[in-house]
């Protein structure tokens, strides 16, 4: 069976960036898997996916466009400390939900000098080149079930 719409598809994968640095991977946890067509997983890696079998090994360069998209310098904000009120200790590295007239926005606190806070909305692998490695492991047609709640189910495609 090929990967299409209404499949759910498993599979292992390595994600490097350009410098060939591990970023994430699925090697010692079971297989990721997804409904193809649901928008589950970036767009770049999906594409590469379609019409792929169980058993299938390949590799795939995904553009930022077609992964977490561009990094969006409006997204990278200098607000006041206060505006933290009730958190003791600030650090960088820390991850916020902000407020925003879009609605909640994650931002995490990238630098901290005096009362001026540093705040970035991008998604960390915004701007990267994401290199995948994939091993396809299973491809099954999808529930009914997980075509109406539009994500994977567990064994057999229940809920847990």
């Amino acid at each position: 069976m090929q990967i299409a719409e209404r499949c759910v598809a498993s599979f292992h994968y390595t994600l490097t960036n350009d410098a060939g640095e591990v970023l994430d991977s699925s090697a010692g946890r079971e297989p990721l898997a997804y409904l193809h067509g649901a928008g589950n997983i970036v767009p770049g890696l999906e594409k590469a996916l379609a019409g792929r079998r169980a058993g299938d090994t390949f590799d795939v360069e995904v553009a930022p466009e077609e992964g977490y998209g561009p990094r969006v310098e409006q997204l990278v904000q200098v607000v006041p400390r206060a505006a933290f009120q009730g958190v003791m200790q600030l650090e960088p590295g820390m991850q916020f939900s902000a407020q925003t007239e879009h609605g909640p926005l994650s931002v995490v606190v990238t630098r901290i000098d005096g009362d001026d806070v540093t705040v970035d909305g991008n998604h960390p692998l915004a701007g990267v080149t994401l290199h995948f490695a994939i091993e396809v492991t299973e491809v099954r047609e999808a529930t009914v079930e997980e075509v109406l709640h539009g994500h994977v189910h567990g064994a057999g495609g229940h809920h847990h």
